[in-house]
């Protein structure tokens, strides 16, 4: 079929699970759709998180800065508002990429309200990890250790330090920040109560974390091996820091980037005046927005569309949302897992061993696709179009003979059937799958650039996603008409940018199959 357009030139790419769905290929999938038609991509926009939310595109590992980097015809590389951004870790990110021939600098702006996090948040997220662990014997929460907790804590508490005040005088910015490190300090020694050797402990931990992220930035020669050395900034007594070197090091990258610090506002609105396309990149998804999802697993920030407009700082008006999910769930850290594979499965060992963090290189659980919680994404969040990643790590081989489950409905002891996400988490974790079997295939699809040519087994698998979240979504009532449906637009058979589907059937065809 060829493709619809897209409804609003403002839109969302989200993810419709929890996370790591591969939302950052999204980007150059669209501005490819675009380019040569009268509503190009123009801006890129990070909408929400920060460092914590890993994307890939084109290649490139990216954390806080929008996939749009790989887009070079996109003029605009937007940091909002809604996003809590280490200006350090701004230059980590760029100076690597603008010597590998990405022009970051001359398209980046940041706006003026975005939120500086630092070295203190970082230190506040591993003390409350020890706090968890230690104090309360309770389960470790898998942070990331990126700071963004804390640092959304410091708007909702009124301490924030925003991007403009770079723009500042620098007393001004360093008594802001002596304030912000003696609250941390003290917060961690007697709330916290964090071991001075356990505090020490953490410059190291972090020191080995950043060289271990920036390997490849010390190897081409942009940075020594010093700038990611932490230790610089512990202080002579426990629970103290060096507070020069860590107010020169802030005020240095900060200003570094003043003519990068703008109204993303202003810009947003008169691209969208011009005709051209805006696309609000998100981190995490769905089910770790930190109203929506379930604590202590989600994040600290808003991950669905609404927050689109608040980052942009623009009126509520039409959107197109884009979901994106694989074909099949991983989940990282402790968060309840109901669709999780046997580790001993053969698809689980295959799995495992591609699926790691973006940001933390962690190794993700691995499970069967759950239409549950993909179908109420739809139903409370609602998207336009879906992207569905992965098709192609499902081709099976040796003695498994490939049987794939798709999660339809849960279910409790007493036989009670669920047909959506209970709210509550303590009935949640009480609830088992009820599964769909599809026999699955041997072929290798990631070469196939047309639907027509997937095994029909993948076929119907692929409408069986389709239909599953469908059923979940409108379970009661009737599907809407059939032009206002979800819709499949992208299938992908690998990890290259050039491995979509893109003729995939209309939904009201593709669930026939």
């Amino acid at each position: 079929m060829s493709l619809l357009p897209f409804s609003s030139q403002l839109i969302a790419d989200v993810g419709i699970s929890f996370g790591d769905e591969g939302k950052g290929r999204l980007i150059p999938e669209i501005a490819d759709e675009l380019r040569g038609t009268g509503t190009p991509v123009s801006v890129v926009l990070k909408v929400n998180g920060g460092a914590n939310s890993g994307h890939t595109a084109g290649g490139i590992k990216l954390n806080l800065l929008p996939a749009g980097v790989v887009v070079h015809d996109a003029a605009h590389l937007c940091i909002g508002s809604g996003v809590v951004a280490d200006p350090r870790k701004i230059w980590w990110e760029t100076r690597p990429l603008e010597r590998k021939g990405y022009a970051v600098l001359s398209r980046l702006l940041i706006d003026e309200r975005t939120l500086v996090s630092d070295l203190t948040h970082r230190l506040l997220d591993l003390a409350w990890e020890d706090y968890r662990v230690n104090v309360l014997a309770d389960e470790p929460r898998g942070s990331t250790g990126r700071g963004i907790t804390p640092a959304y804590a410091d708007e909702v508490n009124q301490q924030q330090i925003h991007f403009s005040d770079f723009q500042a005088g620098a007393n001004y910015f360093a008594r802001r920040l002596a304030q912000r490190a003696e609250r941390a300090c003290r917060t961690i020694e007697h709330v916290c109560r964090v071991s001075a050797t356990t505090w020490n402990s953490f410059f190291e931990k972090l020191t080995v974390a950043e060289q271990r992220a920036n390997q490849e930035a010390i190897e081409l020669g942009v940075f020594g091996k010093d700038e990611f050395d932490f230790t610089q900034f512990r202080g002579p007594q426990p629970f103290s820091l060096n507070l020069e070197a860590l107010t020169a090091a802030y005020w240095t990258a900060g200003t570094a980037l003043a003519k990068n610090i703008g109204e993303v506002r202003e810009l947003v609105r008169g691209e969208l005046r011009a005709g051209r396309t805006v696309i609000g990149e998100f981190g995490q998804a769905y089910w770790l927005d930190k109203r929506q999802g379930f604590t202590p697993n989600v994040t600290a920030s808003h991950t669905y569309a609404p927050e689109l407009f608040e980052s942009a700082g623009i009126p509520v008006q039409r959107i197109h949302t884009f979901g994106v999910a694989k074909a099949y769930d991983t989940k990282v850290g402790t968060h309840t897992f109901l669709t999780r594979m046997d580790d001993a499965h053969p698809l689980a060992i295959k799995l495992k061993q591609i699926e790691f963090g973006t940001s933390t290189g962690r190794q993700r659980m691995v499970g069967w696709y759950d239409a549950v919680e993909k179908g109420d994404a739809l139903r409370y969040g609602g998207f336009q179009d879906v992207m569905i990643n992965k098709l192609d790590a499902l081709t099976h081989s040796g003695d498994w003979r490939g049987e794939l489950q798709i999660c339809i409905a849960y279910e409790s002891a007493d036989g009670r059937r669920y047909a959506h996400v209970p709210r509550n988490e303590a009935v949640r974790k009480t609830l088992r799958p009820v599964y769909a079997s599809y026999p699955g295939w041997s072929e290798d699809v990631s070469h196939l650039r047309r639907f027509a040519d997937l095994p029909r087994a993948a076929q119907r698998y692929a409408g069986a996603m389709v239909k599953a979240l469908l059923d979940v979504a409108y379970a009661g009532e009737s599907w809407p008409a059939a032009g206002h449906l979800a819709n499949l637009r992208y299938l992908g058979v690998g990890p290259n940018p050039s491995q979509i589907i893109k003729d995939v059937p209309a939904t009201a065809e593709l669930v026939k199959l």
